[in-house]
């Protein structure tokens, strides 16, 4: 059945695509998942799906992309939607969009999948109603993105808190790391791929008592110290795979209040460290933030976006 007013949405992630073509963040009527192999077969397989989509449900009003990265996000630079150097083998100098143009005959906006998935936390997940949120993904890598204002962060490039340099737990001096640029940096001790190098499983296998807990939680506890420090957002709320099992995140809260050490004073009657949260989005989050990013640009720009301007 053809319906009118659709926008079509993705999350390019590392493992996997989510496509999807709705009418709202609530009326999905088309999806699809998309093993991430090559970028040729990938982008081939993202295409026929809405070319697909199209013939059944009408023409698209706007497309929104939200991708692993690092990624050009500069809309003027002359390759927006190119991939630069990336953990994702075959991945590097790979264009995003190029594919897309063909088949999506709309405005596309592009962000990366953090990005778009703090987009949908401060909207319509753990963060709604805050005008500053930041957004953790912690799975086969780490990922952070920011909201501030109401608006993605950018910047030069974008936010790539995944590989900062975090103070070793004692317990952990041993493991050199997993990261492919940076060795141990956050991603590199933390990140999934981290954790079943070292304990041969994943987090979410290993009993509540294990030490993992711990050493994963205090990491991603400096993280979020170093955040609430340079950010102050209202709500840092984390998501992925790691954290499915919900042991976490009184880890993560923990080492973030031993770090922070009572500098932050409580406001409205709020430790510190009880802005970090679980994602409420089960898992949707960059592919709801994918959706919003179409509705954004499907619609004329204006001077100052807003959350209205996001939800209209």
């Amino acid at each position: 059945m053809r319906k009118p007013g659709l926008y079509g949405a993705i999350e390019a992630g590392g493992t996997k695509f989510l496509c999807a073509v709705a009418s709202d963040v609530d009326d999905i009527v088309g999806e699809c998942r998309i093993d991430t192999t090559t970028p040729d077969e990938t982008l081939d397989r993202v295409s026929r799906f809405f070319r697909t989509a199209q013939d059944e449900f009408g023409e698209l009003q706007g497309l929104g992309v939200a991708s692993f990265g690092p990624i050009q996000l500069d809309r003027d630079a002359p390759y927006w939607g190119r991939l630069f150097a990336t953990p994702k083998p075959g991945w590097t100098s790979a264009s995003m969009l190029d594919a897309l143009r063909s088949v999506a005959n709309c405005p596309i906006e592009l962000d990366t999948d953090v990005n778009a998935a703090a987009l949908a936390e401060a909207l319509l997940g753990a963060g709604r109603g805050c005008d500053d949120v930041v957004y953790v993904t912690v799975g086969t890598g780490i990922g952070a993105g920011a909201v501030i204002n109401g608006q993605t962060v950018r910047g030069r490039l974008h936010p790539e808190m995944g590989h900062l340099q975090i103070r070793r737990d004692e317990r952990d001096m041993n493991f050199a790391g997993v990261c492919p640029f940076h060795g141990d940096c956050l991603e590199g001790l933390a990140s999934g791929g981290a954790i079943e190098r070292r304990w041969r499983t994943e987090l979410t296998a290993l009993p509540a008592e294990h030490a993992a807990y711990s050493i994963i939680g205090g990491y991603l506890g400096r993280l979020a110290a170093t955040i609430a420090l340079v950010v102050s957002p209202e709500c840092i709320a984390f998501g992925g795979g790691v954290l499915t099992n919900g042991l976490l995140l009184p880890h993560i809260r923990a080492a973030m209040r031993d770090v922070l050490a009572g500098y932050l004073p409580a406001q409205a009657g709020r430790a510190a460290e009880e802005v970090v949260c679980a994602s409420t989005l089960q898992g949707r989050a960059g592919l709801l933030g994918a959706l919003l990013l179409a509705r954004r640009a499907s619609k004329p720009p204006r001077p100052s976006p807003s959350h209205e301007y996001w939800l209209a």
